[in-house]
């Protein structure tokens, strides 16, 4: 069954970062935003088996299939390589995940963060390929791709091996095109040159394109007084050719709103917006950034309980700001909720070992401490 591209809508509603009370996910806000993204005419739900500690599935459940008709939305999750041991644990985690969202089968089927060494090892040694092939065949599975953190290389010497993968889903976005560990613009052409529709997260780099440093944002503003900051990093991935359907993990209504917009009332980039583009990513690249997406994959395994992302949000606002007064006082009402300080790293290295952008984090933690703890 091939996909039909007429069908995808633009915008897919990621489930990864979804709106808190306390520590639980604010049930009735989601499907206050749910409701606003299917009224837009929009139908595509990205989730995981890890996102929210296993609560994101759950709140597919609550918030969707029991409020709306299976074939009104497509629905999308993820296979983990590291929460698996042995091939039966394919079908354990498969099955569970139908039962936390209460589906009988999901649209699109993806092996998670799939990159060169473990978790790529992981599934071929646990033949996942073949069985997403069967689950296929068994109509569990309508669609089955990839998550992909890994190299070029690795990309071509996967879907060399695998025509059956249909789709690919890569981290993409104007600040990572020329990335030499994220390879946004690499991969890109790679899905192009063979015609494989992508699915594109981490569009707005985690929140980092939503928000630039003043002198930035007055160009965009210039170019378009009403236009918000995070529209231009969506309008630049959704101008490219072979993306199918773009995540943004959302959560406020304000950016479900913003995001809505952009997508309802589409312009590609012109000549004249994608150079300006380029401008603001040259000047945003003249100041060294910690390349973290707040993907939290680090947190949940972390002993001392440090908050990393944040630790990083911290420090990259003082690179971009040059001011230390605000990101000091975020990091200390961190140290407050009860996390741990940078300077309290043991080294132990979990997460480094699930980091999908690969980052030094053991280190980076050393200099976000004499930054940030003195």
């Amino acid at each position: 069954m091939s996909i039909d591209l007429s069908k995808m809508p633009k915008l897919g509603f990621g489930m990864m970062r979804l709106p808190q009370q306390g520590s639980s996910i604010d049930l009735d806000r989601v499907c206050q935003m749910v409701d606003a993204y299917m009224a837009a005419g929009m139908n595509y739900f990205d989730t995981a088996y890890v996102y929210h500690g296993g609560m994101s599935e759950r709140v597919i459940k609550d918030a969707i299939t029991k409020r709306y008709p299976r074939e009104s939305f497509m629905l999308a999750t993820k296979l983990p390589a590291w929460c698996m041991r042995s091939e039966a644990d394919r079908d354990r985690i498969f099955n569970e995940q139908l039962e936390r969202c209460g589906v009988d089968y999901f649209d699109f089927y993806l092996l998670h963060s799939v990159e060169d060494g473990g978790n790529g090892e992981t599934y071929e040694r646990l033949d996942c390929y073949n069985w997403g092939i069967e689950k296929k065949a068994a109509g569990k599975i309508r669609h089955f791709g990839l998550s992909f953190h890994g190299s070029p290389a690795y990309l071509e010497k996967v879907l060399d091996a695998h025509p059956e993968i249909e789709f690919v889903q890569i981290q993409l976005n104007y600040l990572d095109w020329n990335n030499q560990v994220v390879c946004s613009g690499a991969l890109h052409k790679i899905l192009s040159s063979r015609n494989i529709p992508m699915i594109i997260m981490e569009p707005v780099k985690g929140g980092t394109l939503a928000s630039l440093r003043p002198d930035l944002e007055a160009k965009f503003k210039a170019a378009r007084p009403n236009a918000s900051i995070a529209s231009w990093a969506l309008r630049f991935v959704a101008s490219l050719p072979g993306v199918m359907t773009i995540l943004s993990g959302m959560s406020t209504e304000e950016q479900m709103q913003d995001n809505v917009q952009t997508f309802q009332n589409f312009e590609p980039l012109s000549e004249e917006e994608k150079a300006l583009v380029n401008e603001v990513r040259d000047r945003m690249l003249d100041v060294p950034q910690i390349g973290c997406t707040s993907c939290r994959y680090c947190t949940d395994g972390c002993p001392m309980r440090i908050s990393i992302p944040d630790v990083f949000k911290a420090v990259n606002t003082i690179r971009l700001y040059n001011e230390t007064f605000r990101p000091k006082n975020f990091y200390n009402s961190l140290i407050g909720q009860g996390c741990g300080r940078a300077s309290e790293c043991i080294a132990c290295g979990q997460c480094e070992g699930v980091c999908p952008q690969h980052l030094p984090i053991i280190d980076l933690l050393k200099e976000a401490s004499e930054v940030l703890d003195h």
